[in-house]
């Protein structure tokens, strides 16, 4: 069976194309969110694998809505994706619990290695 993902971020052309990346490792996108606080909605719905979290959102940002999924499941595999210039929020991501982060502009075999670091060890 195989592993299966909930992709966060406002948007939509980031979520079509992580879905792609995601889709092409031959991971499941079980769902998409806008926000944080859709992101925890479809955690607790389709209970994923692993979420990607945009930090900057609307509604909820990334890190909130990481905290609480891990205050939810604290088992929650969470990668942040981020532009570089938000570098201290990646740090105030990792602290929050996420397992590791993805630099935008996302690149296909940054996507790849780490997917492969989380589910293969």
């Amino acid at each position: 069976m195989s592993k299966r993902v909930l992709i966060t971020d406002d948007a939509q052309f980031m979520r079509t194309m992580l879905k792609q990346l995601v889709e092409e490792q031959g991971y499941e996108v079980v769902a998409e969110a806008e926000d944080g606080k859709k992101a925890i909605e479809l955690y607790k719905e389709h209970s994923p694998d692993l979420v990607t979290m945009d930090i900057t959102m609307p509604e909820m940002d990334g890190i909130e809505a990481t905290k609480e999924i891990l205050d939810f499941d604290p088992n929650a595999i969470i990668v942040m994706c981020s532009a570089m210039g938000q570098k201290p929020m990646v740090v105030d991501a990792l602290e929050a619990g996420a397992k590791d982060f993805i630099v935008k502009p996302i690149q296909a075999e940054k996507v790849k290695e780490t997917l492969d670091s989380i589910f293969n060890g």
